[in-house]
């Protein structure tokens, strides 16, 4: 048997002090222990971690619902990355599927002149991506100073404008020919990259929807069996932001389109991924007012990704794994990690040309233990019966039950589930169910199952 690994743990909240001699705060507590102990058939108590981890905790995450459903595939692009590199290399760990920005292929990149194209990088790109067997996302975005010459610049050193352009034949005419060169070898079209984003575009909502509009109908011509991606919306933790999304919605702009694109991330990346969830809701309810209802892909982060300080492990680690597990209690369909290739942002999968890190190689495992299998119900905290911090999602696979569970912020033990007698951890150990019958339950989620 392998030894159980160890794990360094996060501070959790600090429990509130308990008044003495209050004989009916006594029986609330007991009430309240007794809700806890639902949670997968026993008992079950929190274990206090270190506070000497970390000077300060980490911000609650926000509670999400419980939800069950009809067992459904664990949708098989959910494990995404987008590539900060233009040499055509892919990531060595396994994944589902690329998205490239901040690659050197935006518009002004491909398209230097009116009628002349530059292909060299993109061409690399997508053919490492299609021997790798990778489906590609391509995002659109980065006007071309000759298409907009009097519009405001980007952040990027290529001259790029975030105006539309002043000829909309002109953005017509170089969807058509990406989707002509690439037809059958680029899966899906990210009709442009943070359109509520004045960073990325500084055109009029009603501007974007027209485009959104005319780029559908290209693409229907030249490659029906290419995927529609509107948009992609950020700043969604800011009022303008999310109104934003709301008015494009309202313009319907997301009836041109098979899927719309959020950026879904953290306030800030050391924060819990499961605050994503309060975000969600407001997501959903935003496109409730819009009157739409589409797919969601999370296709990205924030702006200022760069400035953020870098995550330690296991905090990376452990943040990099639940982001995905986040998206599928979110139930999206694809979760767009934020990047491959590059070094400078919190949290590194893998440098360009170097292998793969600690947070690579547990999302790797991940998504090994959900692959070829249906998810069928997630929940966290008392509502679900479960410790308060304690998340799960249930699946199963050729009959067997598999729970991955996790805690938010800190640790805890939780009673395993009748038929587990395995825990599996991230860095491939198995250790067998202890004779107590509880399992500790960390940051860094652990797979509740069966032998073998």
């Amino acid at each position: 048997m392998a030894a159980a690994p160890l794990v360094a743990r996060e501070p959790a909240p600090a429990a509130p002090r308990r008044p003495a001699g209050n004989a009916r705060v006594a029986v609330a507590s007991l009430a309240f222990v007794l809700l806890c102990v639902v949670s997968l058939g026993g008992s079950a108590h929190s274990t206090a971690p270190d506070p000497a981890a970390s000077a300060s905790p980490a911000p609650a995450p926000n509670a999400a619902a419980p939800w069950t459903q009809a067992p459904t595939p664990v949708p098989n692009g959910l494990f995404g990355m987008t590539l900060n590199s233009s040499t055509g290399a892919m990531p060595t760990f396994r994944i589902d599927t690329v998205r490239l920005w901040d690659s050197r292929t935006r518009w002004s990149n491909i398209q230097p002149r009116r009628g002349e194209f530059d292909w060299s990088i993109l061409d690399r790109l997508v053919e490492g991506a299609n021997r790798a067997g990778l489906p590609v996302l391509f995002t659109m975005g980065g006007t071309p100073g000759w298409a907009s010459p009097n519009g405001p610049h980007t952040a990027y050193d290529d001259g790029s404008r975030t105006s539309p352009p002043d000829d909309p034949a002109d953005w017509k005419a170089f969807v058509s020919a990406v989707a002509e060169r690439y037809r059958g070898r680029i899966g899906a079209y990210e009709l442009w990259v943070m359109g509520n984003d004045p960073h990325y575009f500084s055109g009029s909502p009603e501007t974007l929807v027209e485009m959104t509009r005319s780029a559908k109908a290209v693409l229907d011509a030249v490659d029906p069996d290419a995927t529609v991606v509107c948009p992609s919306m950020g700043r969604l933790w800011d009022a303008e932001g999310m109104r934003g999304l709301e008015r494009f919605s309202e313009l319907r702009g997301y009836d041109s389109c098979d899927v719309a694109g959020v950026k879904l991330h953290q306030r800030t990346a050391s924060d819990p991924p499961e605050q994503l969830l309060g975000l969600v809701d407001e997501i959903d309810r935003a496109f409730h007012r819009g009157g739409s209802h589409p797919k969601l892909w999370n296709t990205g982060t924030t702006y200022d990704i760069p400035l953020q300080q870098p995550l330690q492990e296991p905090a990376a680690s452990a943040n990099a794994v639940r982001f995905f597990l986040v998206g599928l209690y979110a139930r999206y369909q694809r979760m767009y990690f934020y990047n491959w290739g590059g070094s400078k942002i919190p949290i590194v999968m893998q440098p360009d040309g170097q292998p793969p890190t600690q947070a690579a190689l547990y999302v790797e495992e991940l998504r090994r233990w959900l692959h070829g299998s249906r998810i069928h119900s997630c929940g966290n905290g008392v509502p679900a019966g479960l410790p308060v911090g304690v998340w799960q999602c249930r699946f199963d696979r050729d009959g067997a039950e598999l729970v991955v569970v996790w805690h938010a912020t800190g640790s805890a033990r939780v009673p395993a589930p009748q038929d587990t007698t395995t825990v599996r951890h991230l860095d491939g150990t198995v250790t067998a169910v202890g004779t107590d019958r509880t399992v500790e339950v960390t940051t860094l989620p652990v797979l509740l199952g069966s032998a073998p």
